[in-house]
């Protein structure tokens, strides 16, 4: 019979047939090692939209409103960030950080709009 181990610290494991660990700290330890690059990432641009939306919802109280890139990037706002596009019939393209939304006009003006969900 085959003994079976720990796949995190390798030791001998006791009870069910379908244990894979010793105890919830290997079990994390483990896990935490298998998706924490992943999850890191992930939680760095969640961050990165979470703070975009909030940007875009401060200068946008009245859920229509226009303002320059300069205030936008003053705040910190990262245009490389959002978490859909809708183009409009008339072809201007809105991006959207959840349901705070922009999109660029002339002059360094940007409209910015708010999706009724």
């Amino acid at each position: 019979m085959e003994k079976r181990t720990c796949l995190e610290c390798g030791e001998p494991l006791r009870g069910r047939a379908d244990q894979k660990f010793c105890n919830d700290l290997c079990r994390n330890a483990y896990n935490n090692k298998k998706f924490g690059a992943a999850t890191n990432y992930m939680r760095k641009i969640n961050r990165i939209l979470k703070k975009n939306r909030t940007i875009l919802e401060k200068l946008n109280p009245n859920e229509k409103t226009i303002t320059f890139k300069s205030v936008l990037e003053k705040q910190e706002f990262n245009f490389n960030y959002y978490t859909h596009m809708y183009t409009t019939r008339t072809g201007r393209v809105y991006f959207f950080c959840y349901d705070q939304g922009y999109a660029e006009l002339e002059n360094n003006k940007y409209m910015l709009v708010k999706n009724e969900v």
